[in-house]
């Protein structure tokens, strides 16, 4: 159940920021869509540990380096999500606003992402295939 779950929520959130950059940040709808699924990704990942691994391949500096960037990663998006869904309550945290955010989450996204397919193109250990549902490749 972790693994479909954590997936459909990691595309969603994908989807989600996308469109919320798009529409801005202060669109009630995807704001709340997006922050209860940027949330739930997050508490799935404290209830169940990540989902990911550096894989057997990785190694030095990348494969040390590795876990620290997905908790970086999943800390942003809780930031995010709660920097996101405080406006619609009546209040903002403090530091930089939703759309700033959002945008750096975005940037960290794509590193994330252009990571990933290399691990898959020159590494060819599966990074990819792990995070796509069934079916996508």
């Amino acid at each position: 159940m972790r693994r479909p779950a954590t997936i459909g929520l990691h595309w969603t959130v994908l989807i989600l920021l996308l469109l919320l950059l798009a529409a801005g940040s202060t669109h009630a709808v995807l704001s709340w869509l997006f922050g209860l699924a940027g949330l739930a990704m997050c508490m799935l990942a404290l209830a169940c540990g990540l989902m990911n691994g550096p894989g057997p391949v990785l190694s030095g500096a990348l494969r040390r380096a590795h876990p620290w960037a997905n908790r970086g990663m999943y800390l942003l998006l809780g930031v995010c999500s709660l920097s996101v869904l405080t406006p619609q309550l009546g209040f903002s945290l403090p530091g930089p606003g939703p759309r700033d955010l959002l945008v750096g989450l975005l940037g960290a996204g794509l590193l994330h992402g252009i990571f990933n397919l290399w691990r898959t193109t020159a590494l060819g250990d599966g990074a990819l295939r792990r995070m796509l549902p069934r079916g996508w490749l």
